[in-house]
């Protein structure tokens, strides 16, 4: 069963939209493995902050129907898909990793290429993945987030609650 590595954001009562994500994934995948929750300033237009985490998940549907699930998911909670590319958003899921994919499948591009351009989602993959390699670049995340030039892009971790527990600590140091 391939495990997926699964970027989450929101902009929009993020806590809230967070918070329900993780329920839905949760309800559908069983147990995840769950980064801390970073805030950061928006990229590519003037905006509320976000918060952003990775999760992993064990599925056995197929990337097409995975990715029809969480497009769904994301809908379910409002998104809006009028919007320009760079704006804000009530939740946004994207699959990072798929196993051990490299290429266009289905019209996903796996890896996920931000994965290596943003500390918002190099970050979080670090946290719950940072021995494994990144599928093509064969570095292991922890060592592309020690060469990140981490003076573009700030983020700080934040406290998140999620099923009453304390699964994010804005002490935890980066």
């Amino acid at each position: 069963m391939p495990k997926a590595y699964l970027s989450i954001g929101s902009n929009q009562n993020p806590e809230f939209h967070i918070q329900k994500a993780l329920d839905e994934l949760f309800l559908a995948f069983g147990e995840l493995i769950i980064s801390s929750v970073y805030e950061s300033e928006a990229v590519g237009f003037a905006g509320d902050n976000f918060y952003n985490l990775v999760v992993g998940i064990h599925t056995d549907r197929p990337l097409f129907e995975l990715n029809q699930y969480l497009k769904h998911l994301e809908d379910q909670y409002g998104r809006d898909r009028s919007s320009p590319k760079f704006s804000g958003r009530t939740l946004d899921v994207d699959i990072l990793t798929y196993g051990d994919c490299v290429g266009t499948f289905d019209g996903i591009t796996l890896p996920r290429e931000e994965i290596a351009f943003h500390a918002f989602v190099l970050l979080p993959m670090v946290d719950v993945a940072a021995k494994d390699g990144h599928p093509s670049l064969g570095l292991s995340y922890q060592a592309l987030w020690q060469s990140f030039n981490k003076d573009t892009q700030k983020l700080w971790p934040v406290d998140f609650v999620w099923q009453g527990k304390l699964i994010s600590n804005k002490k935890a140091s980066s």
